[in-house]
């Protein structure tokens, strides 16, 4: 990387994704030449070591302190214009990194929200489809705007919104706090749809924690909750 300031930041968060992690790096590499590549890492296995070596800035958060924290130390650590985050399971596609950062860029978004939903994607079981897809029309008729995916990893934030406006950082389902208080507060969000991949490595997500944690953030942020 250049010693010029990167427009763009594809930020992620890790624990324990050995064996994805220095694939993604380089295909984010490929994708957008030039990006700065940030990690927040919490593993116990040699997931910091093979991103360092793939050219990733590491922020070791151990022990780990939970999504939410991982992810806004992510978020606010970002340099330039925009941030990008993707998960680092290598489920979601790089070569949208740059069409999302430009939409930042240019002006016509402050954030942009790549969602999985616009049919059940064959990677997700049906049972959390229905948990997304019955969130996302609560959220949809409580915010009256269309709302597919509370949930995505991948998105793309104008950097200063970070200076604007606070998220609770605690907690599961922070993506779901990061989408609505933005559309609440008159910001111009944008959605597309992506395709979504089978995740490489296992998957720590506690379903029934994230669900409750998603219905206490879309109503904090409807009703302050």
């Amino acid at each position: 990387m250049s010693d010029k300031q990167p427009q763009i930041t594809v930020a992620m968060i890790s624990m324990n994704e050995e064996a994805a992690v220095g694939k993604v790096i380089a295909d984010i590499q490929a994708a957008a030449p030039g990006a700065h590549v940030l990690l927040v890492d919490s593993s116990k296995d040699r997931t910091p070591e093979i991103a360092r070596a793939a050219g990733a800035e590491v922020i070791r958060q151990f022990p780990p302190k939970g999504y939410g924290p991982a992810m806004m130390r992510a978020l606010t650590s970002a340099r330039g214009q925009v941030v990008v985050t993707l998960d680092c399971d290598d489920t979601y596609p790089t070569d949208r990194i740059l069409p999302m950062a430009q939409e930042v860029l240019s002006g016509r978004a402050d954030l942009v929200d790549a969602s999985r939903l616009e049919k059940k994607p064959e990677a997700m079981p049906w049972v959390n489809y229905l948990a997304n897809w019955g969130f996302a029309w609560l959220a949809s008729i409580l915010f009256l705007r269309r709302v597919t995916d509370l949930h995505s990893g991948m998105r793309a934030y104008r950097t200063s919104l970070f200076d604007e406006m606070t998220f609770l950082a605690q907690g599961s389902a922070l993506p779901v706090e990061l989408l609505l208080k933005p559309m609440a507060r008159g910001k111009k969000v944008k959605a597309i749809f992506i395709p979504y991949d089978e995740r490489t490595g296992e998957s720590t997500l506690d379903p029934l924690k994230s669900a409750w944690w998603t219905l206490k953030r879309i109503l904090r942020v409807r009703f302050g909750f």
